[in-house]
């Protein structure tokens, strides 16, 4: 079933038909009245509640067995009755004359549903599963209730009653937004939790007076984002994924990261492939300041963290030297995620007294400097950010200078996300398991006596795989 549109619809003055005259039928005829709509109600007989509204003259009554001729006047038309036939006949209906229906209970019969709510004065927030799964969203909608305060009713109602005269303060949009930012993170909401209305007001008055001028700068805010799980974002990289007016984004942040971000935020892809780096990390920095330069707040957002292999260090530079503001978010780094989410501590009293961070990816056409004598050594882990392309000659290297081929080794493909990959084995066998099992981008390197514990303590998708592949024999 393809995903709903969400849809606030304005019904005040129009009429909704509600087919049944019983308990689930006044559910939805009190939240039809609130919403303002002309209810209309089809049944033989109405439940007590419903006669007395119908009585009283705020509701309609169409007494007798459904015919398609109700739906004439509607809008919208709900079948609340608990013969299938019946919600059937409304449905094929309303379909007929274009008209959505809601038949309670049965998504596969509905051309709409109705959302679980949670209600802050005029602020709504509407949960929906698409109709399979009622009862989670009731249960997500009772655990949000208990987290959003009260008070948010009263902040909507005064922006609402403040919206004319902000717009004609900050006409630009971009400046808007960073002044709702600056609203929202300031004392207005806190006075408004205290019952301190007028002081609120006034606090939002102060806000206007001071000049639009100082939202109108731009900046950039390098992110990262982490390994894949989404659940993994720090707090302050959501609030700026949701304050962004451009992402630049690498080729590896996951989808689920990405739809976080503000809805109407302009997504760049800017990941980089191999070869030709240089130039395309000059690109990253020309958008970055031609952005930034127009009064965007823009995100950098890379998978992992910035500074550890992200090249974070660079676009500081070229971004301090150009006079741009910026912060810096940290994400969980790939090694981080991929050991905890293979159940492989990168350090442990027994196996491993220290980690090294490594790459094989050097700036431009740099020799291999690596420390091969001391990446060699017992009793310490190599978390190796490599990609897979180059592992028979990191193997042949680290043997020669001395590391144990029987020392174990863990290859973790898609660390954090559904399709997370763990294959072990023995240095010996590095290239060839990785081959056998066909081993793609992005996958982290674990060397270590530590690597050998994925076996036993992994906890997060499929157990680890190994393999069988011929020996290797170190050359004379």
């Amino acid at each position: 079933m393809p995903a709903l549109f969400p849809l606030f619809a304005d019904l005040k003055g129009r009429t909704v038909l509600v087919v049944g005259g019983g308990v689930v039928a006044r559910r939805k005829v009190t939240a039809l009245m609130e919403a303002g709509a002309r209810v209309v109600v089809g049944a033989p007989q109405l439940a007590e509640p419903l006669a007395e509204l119908a009585q009283a003259g705020r509701i309609i009554h169409r007494q007798g067995l459904f015919e398609p001729t109700w739906l004439d006047d509607a809008w919208l038309a709900v079948a609340a009755t608990d013969d299938v036939e019946t919600n059937r006949a409304v449905a094929q209906a309303g379909e007929a004359r274009r008209i959505w229906v809601n038949v309670v209970d049965d998504a596969e019969l509905s051309s709409f549903q109705v959302p679980a709510r949670i209600e802050r004065g005029p602020l709504q927030i509407a949960i929906s599963s698409g109709g399979g799964a009622p009862m989670l969203a009731r249960h997500l909608r009772e655990r949000l209730e208990t987290q959003l305060d009260e008070s948010l009713g009263a902040l909507a109602e005064l922006l609402t009653r403040s919206r004319e005269r902000i717009r004609e303060r900050v006409p630009d949009l971009q400046a808007r937004r960073r002044f709702f930012d600056r609203v929202l993170a300031g004392p207005v909401p806190g006075l408004l939790r205290r019952g301190a209305h007028v002081e609120a007001e006034r606090a939002l008055d102060d806000a206007l007076a001071e000049s639009p001028a100082r939202s109108s700068a731009g900046r950039v805010a390098l992110v990262g984002a982490g390994p894949g799980d989404a659940g993994l974002l720090t707090l302050r990289a959501l609030r700026l994924l949701n304050e962004a007016d451009v992402i630049l984004h690498d080729r590896l942040v996951s989808p689920q990261v990405l739809a976080l971000a503000r809805r109407d935020a302009e997504l760049i892809e800017v990941g980089k492939q191999a070869g030709g780096h240089s130039v395309q990390q000059q690109r990253i920095h020309e958008l970055m300041l031609e952005h930034a330069r127009a009064g965007r707040h823009v995100v950098r957002l890379k998978g992992g963290d910035s500074f550890v292999f992200g090249r974070g260090g660079e676009e500081l530079e070229f971004l301090h030297a150009h006079g741009v503001a910026f912060e810096v978010v940290p994400g969980i780094t790939a090694a981080l995620a991929c050991g905890a989410y293979a159940g492989i501590p990168l350090t442990h009293r027994e196996h491993a007294q220290s980690v090294r961070f490594v790459t094989a990816h050097c700036k431009g056409d740099a020799k291999d400097e690596l420390d091969w004598a001391n990446l060699a050594a017992e009793r310490q882990t190599l978390a190796v950010y490599m990609g897979v392309g180059g592992l028979d000659g990191f193997r042949r290297k680290l043997i020669a200078h001395g590391r144990a081929a029987s020392t174990p080794f863990a290859l973790v493909e898609n660390g954090s996300r559904p399709e997370q990959r763990v294959i072990i084995g023995t240095l010996a066998d590095l290239a060839e398991t990785a081959a056998e099992h066909a081993v793609q981008s992005p996958a982290l390197l674990i060397v270590g006596e530590v690597a050998a514990l994925a076996h036993s303590l992994h906890w997060f998708g499929a157990a680890p795989l190994s393999g069988s592949p011929v020996r290797y024999a170190q050359a004379a």
